[in-house]
């Protein structure tokens, strides 16, 4: 009851303050920060302000990205349907010239045009409220809100919803203080689990302990990095606390967090030194294969296979499990560091890109992109493996047609997603993905021996043209001429200007 007590009150100054921030737009300064501080501080004390304003600043920030994230989203679907409408009904695309294809029927084109005015209604709205500094944020979730007009589809009565209202809106979080004790001033948890509320000042009548505290009966207790907890605590290192209820289950919990030091990045020839873990990430597994430094596979490929259907607490949970046991994997293999592909489907999920084709939409809608690639950024930290993200150009089609079939044997058969983790792999670690493929059996040598002449490893100048082999030759320039005599990069089938060399990753998104 105090914690619901203490947390409706909080929650209502949160209420109040981010309502004078939206007011002031971007008129806000330092000196209206402070006012708004010394305002809560008379009815809950310094640092119970200073939580409340750090926690309206930064719902407000996030808006702003938000209306920026929105603002590009329908200025491309204003421009994709634009494009599509100047072209004749029924056109076919033109890759080449980069015209879309058109609209199927006049009622469809009818239809996308009148869809082209809601969004540019829209637009202009959004970018008055850009200009204007103007953010539109509902305490307690927008979905919880719309639930309130559709309680009975829901199966919830007013009661009900009323509850998970108020424990939405609730305000109980507390940034930590370095060389404090516990490391928290405002929300003290000992070493043994004891849970101590610093009241505010309107409520210190419910306080049962001295200097206006309030201690639990109850102790907390975390079993996740909890040693890790108790090393800052015991240090009087700063931690974070937040409280919440949870109206389902009928219980209260305790969110610690704490900043990390920043771990510097790591050189892309330090972390490749013991080869990589290429992973090829799919709809519902990620397909892994151990490189070692020259590109060659090791070991036998591995899946490690997810769930993404369910709640979104459960597909988190999934995304969690198959990235653990993939640095597991990591370790056992002493490879460190971790290649994946740079994947973005933000375009992809349009539907003037792929048209009425909603099972591949869905499919890439839900593809864990974005929260793959941090979740295991985050992690790999932790375990101390590098993560290096390749571009994803062609991986799939040229890990297909070039090592798909030589990797399979009798005993072994392999996919496109591990000939396509092999790919990745090797552009990381700098090789041509393609290989060169062998010349027929009757032209691979001539009457005097081998059409090529290998050079030894001692031999100077070995990387010239090759030397010219008397007799007849069915080629339209003699050999030892022409424009590309001395390059040997046009030697390579693979297109030379863009496999040929060593292929380099960029520092970033490279982490430890």
């Amino acid at each position: 009851m105090v914690l619901r007590e203490v947390g409706v009150f909080l929650g209502s100054l949160a209420a109040g303050d981010l309502a004078v921030r939206s007011r002031h737009g971007l008129s806000h300064d330092a000196s209206s920060w402070a006012v708004r501080k010394r305002s809560l501080s008379g009815v809950s004390s310094a640092r119970w302000a200073g939580s409340v304003t750090k926690a309206t600043h930064d719902q407000w920030a996030l808006a702003r990205r938000g209306q920026v994230a929105e603002l590009v989203w329908l200025r491309g679907q204003i421009s994709r349907i634009e494009a599509r409408l100047a072209r004749p009904l029924g056109a076919k695309a033109d890759k080449r010239a980069g015209l879309p294809r058109g609209y199927g029927s006049r009622a469809e084109w009818h239809a996308k045009s009148r869809r082209m005015h809601v969004l540019k209604d829209r637009l202009t709205a959004l970018e008055a409220d850009w200009a204007a500094g103007r953010v539109h944020v509902v305490r307690g979730g927008k979905q919880l809100a719309r639930l309130r007009h559709h309680l009975y589809e829901a199966g919830l009565d007013e009661l009900a919803w009323r509850e998970r209202w108020r424990a939405a809106r609730m305000f109980l979080a507390a940034d930590g203080e370095s060389g404090k004790r516990f490391g928290n001033e405002t929300i003290r948890i000992t070493d043994t689990g004891q849970v101590a509320i610093k009241l505010p000042a309107a409520l210190t009548h419910l306080a049962n302990a001295p200097h206006g505290r309030y201690v639990l009966e109850a102790t907390a207790t975390f079993r996740h990095r909890g040693v890790e907890w108790a090393d800052r605590i015991t240090a009087n290192r700063a931690v974070a606390y937040r409280i919440h209820h949870d109206v389902l289950r009928g219980r209260w919990y305790v969110t610690a967090s704490w900043q990390r030091t920043p771990v510097p990045v790591l050189p892309l020839e330090a972390a490749l030194a013991h080869g990589v873990v290429a992973i090829d990430m799919n709809d519902d597994h990620l397909a892994a294969w151990q490189l070692d430094v020259h590109g060659n596979p090791v070991g036998e490929p591995r899946r490690f296979f997810y769930d993404l259907s369910g709640t979104s607490a459960h597909r988190d949970a999934q995304i969690r499990h198959a990235l653990t046991r993939l640095l597991h994997h990591t370790h056992r293999c002493g490879a460190a560091a971790i290649a994946i592909e740079d994947l973005d489907f933000t375009d992809g999920k349009s539907r003037e890109k792929y048209g009425r084709n909603k099972r591949f939409r869905r499919l890439i809608s839900r593809f864990p992109t974005a929260k793959l690639k941090a979740r295991l950024t985050a992690m790999a930290a932790e375990q101390g493996v590098a993560v290096v993200a390749v571009d994803p150009a062609y991986t799939s089609r040229w890990g297909a047609q070039h090592w798909q079939k030589p990797l399979t044997t009798k005993t072994r058969k392999i996919t496109r997603h591990d000939a396509a983790a092999v790919a990745i792999g090797r552009r990381a670690l700098g090789h041509p993905i393609r290989r060169r493929t062998t010349p027929p059996r009757t032209h691979q040598s001539d009457g005097d021996g081998h059409r090529t002449a290998q050079a030894g490893p001692d031999t100077r100048r070995r990387e010239g043209p090759r030397p010219r082999v008397p007799g007849p030759r069915t080629r339209c320039v003699p050999p030892g001429r022409g424009a590309k005599a001395g390059d040997q990069r046009a030697q390579h089938r693979s297109e030379h200007a863009a496999e040929q060399q060593s292929w380099h990753q960029d520092s970033l998104p490279l982490s430890l």
